[in-house]
Order: structure tokens, then sequence, then C-alpha cells
């Protein structure tokens, strides 16, 4: 940024402060009470236009972090991994041959351990929250449904063909139909 210097009476509010050999500087500073640009004043100028954009910067960061931390979605790192997934498979996909995919052997073998780990983070996060159920809890939360219904179905046939259907359900489950 260019400062023009200009001469300003003795009694202007604008005149520059510093003092030099034959008294105080005629010139008209930057800033009220301030220095004029060649005694300095374009510096503080200047320092206090990056201070400003800096500022403004944090608060810019600041609004984003709080956008997130209000997010319902903040103890899940999902969609960090559904990201990291993306990025392997675009890289799988510009691989034509076996030579290119050993020259991104070291792209995709990152992504990959990066991949695992946050994998792991992510379920032992669902672990400690509690949102994650291991199969003995999804069972015994199969059994209260079937229970339930049982508690307002009369039809045993009925009732037999629900519980085999929502125990089926269950992962690995070898307990369908023995309710």
């Amino acid at each position: 940024m260019e400062y023009e210097i200009t001469r300003v009476a003795e009694d202007d509010p604008w005149r520059c402060q510093a003092t030099k050999a034959k008294g105080q500087c005629l010139n008209k500073a930057t800033t009220l009470g301030g220095t004029c640009a060649v005694h300095g004043g374009n510096k503080r100028v200047e320092d206090e236009e990056r201070k400003n954009i800096r500022n403004y910067q944090l608060n810019k960061f600041q609004q984003q972090l709080n956008r997130h931390a209000d997010s319902p979605r903040l103890k899940s790192l999902n969609d960090e991994v559904a990201i990291l997934r993306m990025m392997l498979e675009e890289q799988l996909n510009q691989c034509n041959d076996v030579h290119d995919l050993v020259l991104k052997s070291h792209l995709i073998s990152d992504l990959v351990l990066r991949i695992e780990k946050l994998v792991k983070s992510c379920h032992s996060l669902e672990r400690n929250l509690g949102s994650l159920m291991d199969k003995q809890a999804l069972l015994t939360f199969a059994s209260g449904v079937i229970g339930a219904i049982g508690d307002h179905i009369e039809d045993e046939h009925i009732l037999e063909a629900l519980s085999q259907d929502i125990l089926s359900l269950v992962p690995g489950s070898d307990e369908a139909g023995s309710n």
C-alpha cells in the first residue's frame, strides 16, 4: 500500500507525532495521533490491517469449530472413514495396469493403514459410548421384541414365523427358531 506524504499546518490534529532535529514533523500522519509514512506510520497501519485479517480468520474458524462442535455426529468417525475409502477407491481407479499399481503402492498402502486405524478408533469410540451392540446384547434385544409381540399375538404359527424372521436378521445367529 502506498502512502502519500503531504504537509500539514502546525496545529493540524493529523500532524505526525515524530520529532526530528528541527522539531516535530510536519507531515500528515497515517492515523490520528500516529506518525507519517516516513516515520513508520505505514507499518503500524499495515500491522493493524494484518491483525484485523487474522482476527477475522480466527473468528471465521471459531464459527466453523462451533458449528462442528454442535453437530450431533461429533462423536462419529463414519464420515471420515467414508472419505478415506473414497480416496482409496479413486487411487485404485487411476491404476490402469500393474505398473501404475506399483507406482501408487506407497499411497495405497498408506490409505489402507489409515482406514484400518480409523475403523479401529471408530469401533472403540462406539463401544465406549455404548452405541455398539455385541451379539449377545442383540440376541437379548431380539428376544425382548419377540416377547413383546407374543403378548399381543395369540396365534402360535404367526408368532413362530415372526420369531424366526427376527432372529434371522441377527448376523451369525444359530438360535433362529429356538423361541
